[in-house]
Order: C-alpha cells, then structure tokens, then sequence
C-alpha cells in the first residue's frame, strides 16, 4: 500500500504543487478585483506606486496586479505557457519581496525578525518560490543553438 501510494506521489506530485499554485494565484489575484479583500492591498498599492515612481496608482495598480496573478494562476491550472508562467511568476516574486527593503514599518514589527501580518503573508512567497523551482523540471529546456540567438 504504502509502495503504491509512494508511486502515485511520484507520478503526480509536480501536476499537484502547479495546481496547489494555481489555486493560490488565482484565488489572491481574484480578491484584488473587490476593495478591502486581500490583506497586501494596501502594501501592493504602496509598493507599485513607489516601484513605477509615482506613475501607476492605485486601485489601477491593484487591478494590473490582479490580472497579472490570476493570469498566471490560470496558466498553471491549466498546464499551458508554462515557460512564460513561471518567469512572470519570478518577477512578480521578486516585487513581492521588495517592501522588506521599501516600506519595512509595513512589514516588520521588531526588525529583522517579528513579522506583521503582512509581512508573514509575503515570507510564504519563499514556499512558492521553492514549488516554482520544483516545476521548472517539467518545462523543456531551451535549445543550445537557441540561447545563442538570443546573445
């Protein structure tokens, strides 16, 4: 029982961490279309603000931000654009992190170490962002002759 629960773990387990992702984007991204849903509104508007310099605000900014992650969300749920998925999904990774540097009061209670709200909100990004590198196993590499275009 216990080898045949291990082999379907094996078969299945990196379709069940992109659907798991999938879920989460589109689930967090869909809460930013409606006002007063999503805990990181505020500090997503915040940070797109001062990251585009003023130039995108919000709810603008938390629309965008809400396309962008049910976009990828639905992307993994759906197996398809994985290569483009999960470097938009590392971009916005990386976005995610930064208030840590930008707005710190808004993401530390006791700097470096107690967190808000927020902030533990945020730091769960270091599990998806281990899932997204499980799941970069399944994509295809890109072709040596093809990287040498690019350079």
């Amino acid at each position: 029982m216990v080898q045949k629960a291990r082999y379907w773990v094996d078969r299945h387990i990196i379709d069940l961490l992109r659907i798991s992702i999938g879920i989460c984007y589109v689930w967090f991204g869909m809460l930013k279309f409606f006002p007063h849903l999503s805990p990181a509104e505020d500090l997503a508007g915040q940070t797109i603000t001062l990251l585009t310099f003023g130039w995108i605000q919000p709810p603008l900014s938390l629309n965008l931000l809400a396309i962008w992650e049910v976009g990828v969300g639905i992307l993994f749920l759906f197996n398809k654009g994985m290569r483009f998925a999960l470097w938009a999904m590392f971009v916005h990774m990386i976005c995610t992190l930064t208030p840590a540097f930008l707005l710190p009061d808004a993401f530390f209670t006791h700097f470096p170490y107690g967190l808000t709200l927020v902030g533990q909100y945020i730091i769960k990004n270091f599990v998806f962002i281990a899932v997204a590198i499980a799941l970069m196993r399944k994509v295809k590499p890109v072709a040596e002759e093809d990287l040498e275009k690019l350079v």
